[in-house]
């Protein structure tokens, strides 16, 4: 009996599910100097809105039936997502931490959308990995299924992406 694809990959989702957050997490502690990436954070902010739109018109697409469209727009939305990674985790390594300047009310929303954000950016790789998986293995109704969990927590987090670097950037140096 052959491996549905799901199946086959299950180990590299899991295990890139787990390595993302913890190499991200470990590239905080790395400060690679005498560069000045400073202009990433709008451009990876940018790719998270672009992200948001995609995954919209992906909706749009699907529920219209246009299934060529809705994969092409997928697949943009994982490239945004790859790439919104890369750019966070150059800046990050290169720059040191912004903190948010913030008062009151408004610095406990930063922080519960920032926490949120961080989070649920971490639970959504393996939603996201699975859910294309099984589209990509052409296991559709596993794909809706999970679709409808997967589709709102990644815009939330791009969406959430985009609110945070809007509050912070006018604290960067």
């Amino acid at each position: 009996m052959e491996k549905t694809l799901v199946q086959k990959y299950k180990p590299l989702v899991i295990a890139l599910s787990v390595i993302i957050p913890l190499a991200v997490a470990a590239l905080f502690s790395i400060k690679i100097e005498g560069y000045d990436l400073s202009f990433l954070p709008p451009i990876y902010a940018s790719t998270n809105g672009l992200t948001s739109l995609l995954l919209i018109a992906a909706f749009v697409a699907i529920k219209n039936g246009n299934r060529n469209l809705h994969e092409k727009l997928m697949k943009g939305s994982v490239v945004l997502s790859a790439l919104f990674l890369v750019l966070y985790v150059a800046y990050h390594i290169t720059s040191d931490p912004t903190p948010f300047g913030g008062e009151g009310a408004i610095r406990t929303v930063y922080f519960v959308l920032l926490i949120s954000h961080i989070t649920l950016s971490v639970v959504v790789i393996p939603f996201v990995l699975f859910t294309y998986l099984r589209a990509w293995g052409g296991e559709f109704e596993a794909h809706r299924k999970l679709a409808k969990i997967t589709f709102p927590l990644w815009l939330y987090v791009t969406v959430t992406g985009v609110i945070v670097y809007l509050m912070i950037s006018p604290y960067y140096a």
